[in-house]
């Protein structure tokens, strides 16, 4: 029993092994080049930052900058509230979307490889070059013009969203609901890595499992929910916490915009910095909190 032990405990500290050497190069580029300017970012959110002749000033304000950015500041308030809103719809709808298409991906059809390259060319896509084109691209401006002239102007989900609103049915749920439907081409251009992450679960689970259950009279959709999601429960969590780091890192991110116009266009570093900080912390606590309430119906296994 012992020997047992001993020999899962070496295959347990070889794992960590290996995981701290995957992770390594991530940790040495963030101590060399990236704990620096994050305090000093840090110490500038609380000072006055002057630039003059090639020469930086800083004056210690306390906390005035932060005062500024929640009293003084008209918009960025009401940009914070709505880019975490935001945030919260839409990484549920990637996480959701992910996994379905995740399930679909890896049934047994004809054409499966090339399906599964498909949904993954949003990951391709979202390269800076190919954004760069396709933001650019006259063709594609064009062909969207003569797409939305010819359909003139009828949307399904408008018409069904007016018909729930003289209903008078969950207008603010549906509101949200129809945003991300009439927003679908984003939400399948951010699921990428994570319909990846969700394929290498699926794949882990082994066959029998689902023998048996088809043999105990189990209907696939309870598989589902007591063989399928269970077993990649802790997949959730990964692609949860990837999914909110990398929506706040859009380009269209309206809080980051505000950080940028008052750092470059009105040169307030120091406030520029508060407003950083406070939207980091504030994403990190979030973060923090849902991970928390994932991590309790996490299913962990030998």
């Amino acid at each position: 029993m012992s020997k047992e032990k001993n020999k899962l405990a070496g295959l347990q500290k070889r794992k960590a092994i290996s995981g701290y050497l995957f992770i390594s190069p991530f940790i040495i580029g963030f101590l060399v080049f990236m704990v620096k300017p994050l305090f000093e970012s840090c110490y500038m959110s609380f000072c006055e930052v002057n630039l003059a002749a090639g020469k930086v000033t800083k004056t210690i304000t306390g906390l005035q900058n932060y005062k500024n950015a929640f009293r003084v500041d008209p918009e960025f308030n009401r940009l914070l509230w709505e880019e975490i809103s935001r945030m919260m719809v839409y990484s549920l709808a990637i996480i959701v979307f992910s996994f379905f298409v995740a399930l679909v991906l890896n049934q047994k059809f004809h054409g499966r490889a090339l399906a599964r390259a498909v949904f993954f060319l949003p990951v391709i896509l979202s390269s800076g070059v190919i954004v760069g084109l396709e933001s650019n691209n006259q063709l594609m401006a064009n062909l969207a013009q003569t797409i939305e002239q010819t359909t003139q102007g009828i949307s399904v989900t408008d018409a069904l969203e007016s018909v729930l609103r003289t209903a008078g049915v969950g207008v603010r749920a549906y509101e949200k609901v129809f945003e991300v439907i009439n927003n679908i081409y984003d939400v399948a251009l951010a699921s990428g890595i994570q319909i990846i992450i969700f394929l290498s679960g699926l794949q882990t689970i082994s066959s029998s499992m689902y023998e048996a259950a088809d043999i105990e009279g189990c209907t696939k959709w309870e598989s589902l929910w007591k063989i399928t999601f269970p077993m990649i429960s802790s997949l959730f969590l990964v692609n949860w916490i990837y999914t909110v780091v990398d929506f706040c890192m859009r380009t269209d991110n309206k809080v980051i915009e505000k950080i940028q116009k008052v750092m470059i266009d009105q040169q307030q570093y120091g406030n520029a910095s508060a407003m950083s900080w406070i939207y980091f912390l504030l994403v990190v606590a979030f973060v923090g909190v849902t991970s928390y309430f994932i991590s309790k119906r996490v299913y962990y296994y030998d």
